[in-house]
């Protein structure tokens, strides 16, 4: 079955709905790519949604779970860092191959394949996600703006709404700026981790040991809990909807044969810039893990605590400013992707398109209402909870969206002949299966307290 007759039958709408029209609208097929030349030119002209996609893999909810695991479970955790970012790639692959096999994105696949009882519920799961991604957010950008500047956090979350003003500006450049800016965002929390894993010297032999998994994540349930915490901040459910949209700005020829080159490409764009992030929130961990679980200090769980503790701990002063450069760049950074995140999901599942300013500042409110609240009924104490619950809350809704993409990557009516061969497809449920008994333990530890 040709794919092109696949894509026609799935495109075609209810009588009483508009068309569908490409996801990213004009984004779609902008960015030039050369038919000739070599290799590893053709392969950067494809570089980049691969890093947009890592920045929702070391958002500052990745912070507050990698520090309190490493705090409490010195290298423990790693293992579970490693196992999220191996089923990362699978899955950051597979919406890759959703994208530009269809030409749809997973929100567009969702409405055209599910009745629209389902699809608007899936919808509201995934903006419930977006909210949580996003109130993670603005408490991370809101704590490193006080941590450089001595800003409250309270007007630390109300800044962070102007930041609609930066993405609104890359977007006017076009999709190759907005890429700069997140590669050179992500190049600067490199340095910064690589600079203070060096002087904070880990063992290397435990370090390696902590990424051999421990009966001890799942028997014991604070180590469960943040382990979750860990999934859920590492596979970001609406990343998934991000990356079938992204990967689609590229002008590939829409042949069969162009499909699969271009896959091949943005699949090792993926793969190469989430082992980036692997480093980092293994990065995270293991610098929590050296210089506070190593010390006695195991009741860190708070990113302020550990901007405080890292410099004294260290004997170097650079180590806490780094800390907060990394964490105001991670911020900023998670900005751009939730953004587009936000309007991919709305326009796929509502075929309701907003001005990218309204839709950032909407989105950005809901986050900064709860952030606001927490902060002048409990301190800084009750945000910093209110973070790692908040990656909790992404796991959970996890399944809702790998679930719907494992099932149409495997659906040869809709995939035609880039229908994941059957070792990916039993793969890819292992890993929704997995997804799906973690969170249901969780559930029933939460309910029997």
């Amino acid at each position: 079955m040709r794919v092109d007759t696949v894509m026609d039958r799935v495109r075609r709408p209810a009588p009483e709905a508009p068309a569908l029209g490409p996801s990213l609208g004009a984004l779609n097929g902008s960015v030039p790519v050369s038919a000739g030349g070599s290799w590893l030119r053709r392969f950067l002209a494809f570089l980049g949604p691969g890093y947009m996609v890592s920045v929702g893999y070391m958002d500052p909810g990745n912070w507050a779970t990698d520090i309190a695991g490493g705090a409490q479970f010195g290298y423990t955790l790693l293992a579970v860092i490693l196992l999220s970012n191996l089923m990362a790639i699978v899955l950051q692959a597979l919406a890759a191959r959703l994208g530009i096999a269809t030409g749809l994105d997973l929100a567009q696949a969702c409405r055209a394949r599910y009745p629209r009882p389902v699809g608007f519920a899936l919808w509201l799961i995934c903006e419930a996600a977006i909210i949580a991604c996003d109130l993670a957010e603005v408490i991370g950008t809101a704590i490193a703006l006080k941590l450089l500047f001595g800003i409250p956090l309270t007007l630390g979350a109300v800044i962070t709404a102007l930041d609609v003003f930066v993405v609104l500006l890359l977007l006017r450049k076009g999709f190759r700026a907005l890429e700069a800016f997140v590669i050179g965002l992500l190049t600067i929390i490199f340095v910064c981790f690589a600079v203070q894993i060096v002087l904070a010297a880990p063992p290397v032999q435990a370090v390696l040991g902590g990424f051999v998994p421990s009966r001890e994540i799942v028997t014991n349930p604070a180590a469960l809990y943040i382990a979750i915490g860990i999934i859920g901040a590492t596979v970001m459910p609406h990343n998934l909807y991000l990356h079938s949209a992204i990967v689609q700005t590229r002008a590939y020829p829409r042949t069969e044969g162009g499909r699969r080159e271009a896959l091949r490409f943005v699949v090792a764009d993926s793969t190469i810039a989430l082992m980036l992030a692997l480093f980092v929130n293994a990065a995270i961990l293991i610098l929590a893990a050296a210089v506070f679980h190593a010390t006695g200090r195991t009741d860190v769980e708070e990113i302020e605590q550990a901007h405080e503790l890292l410099s004294p701990l260290l004997g170097v002063g650079l180590a806490s400013t780094l800390f907060a450069v990394a964490l105001l760049a991670s911020g900023l950074n998670s900005t751009v992707t939730a953004t587009l995140a936000g309007q991919i999901v709305m326009e796929g599942f509502l075929r309701l398109r907003l001005p990218d300013w309204a839709r950032r500042l909407v989105t950005r409110g809901i986050a900064i209402v709860p952030v606001v609240a927490v902060t002048a009924l409990y301190g800084d104490q009750g945000t910093a909870k209110l973070l790692v619950l908040s990656q909790v809350v992404l796991s959970m809704q996890l399944p809702f969206a790998v679930i719907p993409l494992v099932r149409f990557v495997s659906d040869r009516g809709l995939m035609g002949a880039f229908t994941v061969p059957r070792w990916l497809g039993v793969l890819s449920w292992a890993i929704a299966g997995l997804i799906v008994v973690l969170n249901g333990k969780l559930l029933v530890d939460t309910i029997l307290g």
